[in-house]
């Protein structure tokens, strides 16, 4: 089944169907013989002909760092919606947090044409930003800010001090567990609101307060373990992520401290385990899904060529209580 037997069978030339199909001017009369002639045949115009005819893949690249990661999962949500809704398939290239990844993904994604690329950022090397510069389809860069482009990120930063703040009405030898600050948003700025929030509380940080690992349970569990022997009266933790915050309380837990009556922990992600943990934790809601559908949504003006000016939207959080903090 091709194009002119379409056009055959549904009685009018093979112009009108080709316009038909890429939302042309047609009658309704032979738009509508059209469509039942396709339904009845269940015929699909060639992607591959589609592509040599107006120059687009109707494709989209997502490079993401983790493909069990539960922020992530609800971004690529986000972002799945907006464009199958605008008529473009996903195509998903997961990093495993390695950086030369993310720039091969940027190369192989370009030269396979898709018509555009989100990339869920972690850090911009050097080797990033010259593949960024050479790149001939639009990109949009989801989870963190970089001048020059198209961002959607959140305010970890404001977030970040809005929670310190609140652990440290009820703390006075905090300790911070966090990740690399090669990362702009979840390791740099998180761990300088910390920080900031105990120069503002007069609390001087000691020696082993300020700790960074990995984004898992196994290295909050490590991190906590190795304050509470550099600081054995530590009374608060706060964390850069949920799964980090759920090794500290285990940490805890086998420590026989108890939560939140000797040590309060706070996390960041509002994720599910954050409320099957027991007691519950205290932790920073951030609109992942959301903000996977306003990049998408960014990506597509762009395609269309309607928006040609880098934009940044910044977007909101919610502090939500649970049991683990006074």
């Amino acid at each position: 089944m091709n194009i002119n037997e379409i056009a055959r069978m549904a009685g009018v030339s093979r112009a009108t169907v080709s316009r038909y199909l890429n939302d042309g001017y047609v009658s309704e009369e032979k738009r509508d013989a059209i469509r039942k002639v396709i339904e009845r045949t269940g015929y699909v115009p060639s992607s591959q002909a589609q592509t040599l005819r107006t120059g687009k893949t109707k494709l989209v690249g997502v490079i993401m760092p983790k493909i069990n990661s539960e922020s992530v999962g609800r971004m690529v949500a986000g972002i799945s919606e907006v464009l199958k809704d605008s008529g473009y398939q996903i195509i998903l290239a997961n990093t495993d947090n390695h950086e030369a990844e993310e720039v091969k993904y940027l190369k192989v994604l370009a030269e396979d044409q898709v018509d555009g690329i989100i990339l869920i950022g972690t850090v911009f090397t050097p080797s990033h930003l010259k593949v960024m510069r050479d790149l001939r389809v639009p990109l949009v860069i989801l989870g963190q800010s970089l001048e020059g482009y198209s961002c959607v990120y959140d305010d970890d930063y404001h977030s970040m001090l809005e929670m310190a703040r609140l652990v440290l009405t009820h703390s006075h030898r905090p300790a911070f567990l966090g990740v690399t600050e090669k990362d702009e948003s979840a390791g740099a700025a998180r761990a300088k609101a910390f920080s900031d929030a105990c120069a503002e509380a007069g609390i001087e940080l000691p020696k082993g307060a300020m700790n960074s690992g990995e984004f898992t349970i196994d290295s909050g569990y490590s991190m906590a373990e190795r304050v509470l022997r550099r600081i054995p009266d530590v009374d608060a933790f706060v964390c850069a992520t949920d799964n980090i915050a759920a090794g500290a309380m285990a940490c805890l837990r086998d420590q026989g401290r108890s939560v939140p009556g000797e040590v309060q922990v706070t996390g960041v992600g509002d994720s599910r385990l954050a409320h099957v943990v027991t007691p519950t934790l205290t932790t920073l809601h951030y609109y992942y899904r959301t903000s996977g559908a306003e990049a998408a949504k960014l990506l597509v003006s762009m395609m269309a060529g309607e928006d040609v000016v880098s934009r940044e939207i910044k977007m909101g959080f919610d502090v939500v209580r649970g049991g683990s903090t006074l």
